[in-house]
């Protein structure tokens, strides 16, 4: 099946600007792109999305923290939570937690195993991947594709298990389990182009196709070397909001951000809906990885020392926007818009401001921008106006999705209205939205509301 392309056009629209802005491009997409029929003798093939979870950061987690992130992913339209899991064994605890919390519902979860934390080298490091199979092999829970439990990776692409190479070391340690067989879609850090050399697998996850990886808007071109060496084997791909991590050498030394500009949430999923054909699954990155700040779930469990810049900047606003692309991309089709709707976020200080911070200015801070990027869903022709100090855009919008975006040049709160006829129907000033050009600190994360 073809979408119809979803390049934004740019809607014809009156802007307004107090000196000192900048005056930036308003775009907005149909309220629903209908698809093309499908090619003579192809077939529909069922699009999944999941989450990536973070095992290691639920310790402290029982059944019921569990249940709270399944209600709420799967009213969001997730279908399951790649559960990351390293080698402690208490994360196998907090595993059989989530699929007790699952139990009786529709939603699926299946193991995403952390190389960089399993050993892999001996044939007796097989055994606990091996245990992860068999307990959940024929649990209703478990999610299947093409009909078999499925299992995937982070890293894992120079493993051994004691045998002459990765293939036939994953051979080993994951397909030689008697008559359990399984759909295996890792993500290997490795050149696509040798992705021949991995029969073991069934597909492959490309964990950094979720953000560019230069100076550069998302593209689809890593994608597409995905695709292509996979030779018609399932493609996996990621979805991030953000990145930013700032863990100085007494910690873990892992300190620089990834360009997440020109609404890269949006620009992403469009991306991945114009090439749904090609696609089989998305997995988001992720639900709770606060340590690398693209978290779409609620700040709950442990942080991994996180807390400096993750506290106070809670992401869930952007889940009912995932959603609506979530939707678009199973179907093709956009879904009715049923309220008018804002989503506001961005980071809350200068890139370039100088703070008191022991970590230094994350690697890449060149590759952001000082913007306050807002998307509105629109039940019909409104007037919007985005403000923060004297920088403030005014529009007319018609119905569907639009983007805007200032750039504030002084202190001050960011706010939203939406209006018809003279009257406001949506008035958004989240408190906490408050731009200051004195940063106590270099963060680099996400300030994220909706309306």
């Amino acid at each position: 099946m073809k979408l119809l392309a979803l390049s934004p056009y740019v809607l014809s629209a009156v802007m307004a600007a107090s000196p000192g802005a900048i005056l930036n491009s308003v775009t907005t997409l149909p309220l629903s792109l209908p698809l093309f029929p499908p090619a003579a003798g192809s077939v529909a093939q069922v699009k999944s999305v999941f989450a990536h979870f973070m095992v290691g950061n639920t310790y402290h987690y029982g059944v019921e923290d569990w249940k709270k992130d399944i209600v709420l992913a799967m009213g969001h339209e997730i279908d399951a939570f790649a559960l990351n899991v390293g080698r402690e064994d208490w994360q196998r605890e907090r595993v059989q937690d989530a699929f007790t919390a699952a139990a009786g519902t529709d939603f699926r979860l299946f193991i995403s195993l952390d190389m960089t934390s399993i050993p892999c080298a001996e044939p007796a490091d097989a055994e606990p991947l091996k245990q992860y199979i068999r307990e959940y092999y024929h649990h209703p829970n478990q999610f299947r594709y093409n009909g078999l439990p499925m299992i995937s990776t982070f890293s894992g692409e120079g493993c051994l298990f004691g045998t002459e190479s990765p293939n036939q070391g994953w051979m080993s340690a994951i397909k030689g389990i008697g008559d359990m067989p399984l759909t295996f879609i890792p993500s290997f850090f490795v050149d696509p182009a040798k992705f021949g050399e991995f029969t073991v697998m069934n597909g492959a996850f490309s964990w950094n196709s979720g953000w560019p990886m230069d100076n550069i808007p998302a593209d689809f071109e890593m994608d597409e070397q995905y695709i292509r060496g996979l030779g018609g084997r399932t493609y996996m791909a990621a979805m991030s909001a953000w990145f930013f991590t700032h863990y100085g050498p007494d910690t873990w030394n892992k300190n620089w951000i990834f360009r997440t500009e020109d609404w890269h949430l949006c620009r992403r999923w469009e991306l991945l809906i114009q090439n749904r054909e090609k696609i089989g699954i998305v997995e988001i990155v992720t639900w709770n990885d606060y340590g690398e700040s693209h978290y779409i779930g609620p700040i709950a469990g442990d942080q991994p020392m996180s807390q400096a810049w993750v506290d106070g900047f809670d992401h869930q606003g952007w889940l009912p926007l995932i959603q609506y692309y979530i939707h678009a991309f199973k179907t093709g089709e956009y879904p009715a818009i049923v309220k008018d709707q804002v989503f506001m976020w961005g980071r809350l200080y200068p890139a370039g401001a100088d703070a008191s911070d022991h970590v230094p200015k994350p690697k890449n801070w060149g590759w952001t921008e000082d913007n306050i990027y807002v998307v509105v869903l629109l039940t019909g022709q409104a007037d919007v106006t985005l403000k923060c100090g004297p920088t403030k855009q005014e529009v007319t919008l018609g119905p569907g999705l639009s983007k805007l975006k200032i750039r504030p040049i002084e202190t001050c709160q960011a706010t939203v209205t939406i209006s018809r006829l003279g009257v406001i129907v949506v008035d958004h000033s989240p408190p906490g939205y408050r731009f200051t050009t004195g940063p106590p600190s270099y963060n680099f994360n996400a300030f994220v509301s909706s309306s």
